[in-house]
């Protein structure tokens, strides 16, 4: 039977239930105990678990990162909650050097099981240093496996799959996705890591997207519809791996591709999705590949310039139009 409830709270139930079932898991960050985070997801968890669990760092990003590695190697199942994704740039070397290269480095000896949470996106006006969307950037270190969860459910499902990776695994959380509802059902069979799910099936054009990007390709989709076209909307769900399976399947459907993503173009995934498409189903092409991205500037502080940064409906829309010219 599901519920409603926000994607914060999907996050925090995944996070309760886990440290409920099994007492190596722990949180900590900045701000997630007392505070109950930056952005109220773990709010309650002190009282709850107490402060050997629900941890108050430093705020010093790569020392509590490094600790988690450590914990992490010790047998723990630590939950490294960092604020936002630009100040995970300050953890690079604990998570590029440390977490994704040990079990390598080790011969296999030594998995690091450990999660890194953090936020992303932006649209909140909170200027160029906090509007980031790295996740992208991260995709490109292999021993890592970077989830990107848009759904409530997905929220859930992936804190617990999360924990039972033996490898690292960072879960980028769209802040403004925190306060949205949707549905959660606890006894379902969660969808793996590295596995695409479709949203809505078209014939027309395959619109790949992650996070929040989502629903506003989904709002596309339906607009698109009132004129005849029919998108076929994929949610990513992870970055690394991705699912080219689910990718070219849809190609070969609708011979039109339109890619979604907060990032930047430059070097982005969108490109790299882009190039797989080409590298494995070029001739199932009917029009080059479109995709539609945040502006290439560092992100304004002013609403009106903020929101024209950003991919937005109309922009998605107006993308799939010229993808179904000539037709």
């Amino acid at each position: 039977m599901s519920e409603i409830i926000t994607y914060r709270e999907a996050l925090r139930v995944a996070m309760s239930e886990a440290m409920q079932k099994d007492e190596r898991v722990f949180l900590m960050g900045e701000d997630v105990g007392r505070y109950g985070g930056s952005f109220a997801v773990s709010m309650g968890l002190l009282e709850q678990f107490g402060s050997e669990r629900i941890i108050d760092t430093p705020l010093s990003e790569s020392a509590f990162t490094g600790a988690g590695i450590g914990a992490a190697l010790n047998g723990m199942r630590p939950i490294v909650e960092i604020m936002t994704v630009n100040f995970s740039l300050l953890a690079l070397d604990q998570i590029m050097n440390n977490a994704a290269t040990i079990l390598h480095m080790s011969g296999g000896q030594f998995h690091v099981p450990l999660v890194i949470r953090m936020a992303t996106g932006g649209g909140k006006q909170l200027g160029a240093q906090h509007s980031h969307s790295l996740e992208g950037w991260y995709a490109h270190i292999p021993g890592l496996k970077v989830l990107t969860p848009a759904t409530v459910q997905d929220a859930y499902d992936m804190v617990g799959l999360a924990l039972a990776d033996p490898d690292p695994v960072l879960i980028f959380e769209n802040s403004l996705l925190y306060n949205a509802k949707g549905a959660l059902e606890r006894q379902a069979e969660p969808l793996k890591i590295g596995k695409a799910l479709v949203h809505r099936e078209g014939k027309d054009l395959s619109i790949f997207t992650y996070g929040i990007s989502l629903f506003k390709s989904l709002e596309a989709a339906e607009i698109l519809s009132k004129e005849g076209i029919g998108a076929e909307v994929i949610d990513l769900r992870s970055l690394r791996p991705l699912d080219d399976e689910t990718m070219i399947r849809s190609v070969r459907k609708t011979h039109r591709v339109l890619i979604v993503d907060e990032g930047w173009k430059s070097g982005s995934i969108s490109a790299e999705i882009m190039a797989r498409i080409n590298e494995q189903a070029f001739y199932e092409l009917d029009a080059p590949m479109m995709r539609v991205c945040s502006a290439e500037v560092p992100f304004p502080y002013a609403h009106h310039l903020e929101q024209a940064a950003l991919p937005q409906p109309e922009k998605i829309v107006a993308a799939a139009k010229k993808l179904m010219e000539g037709i």
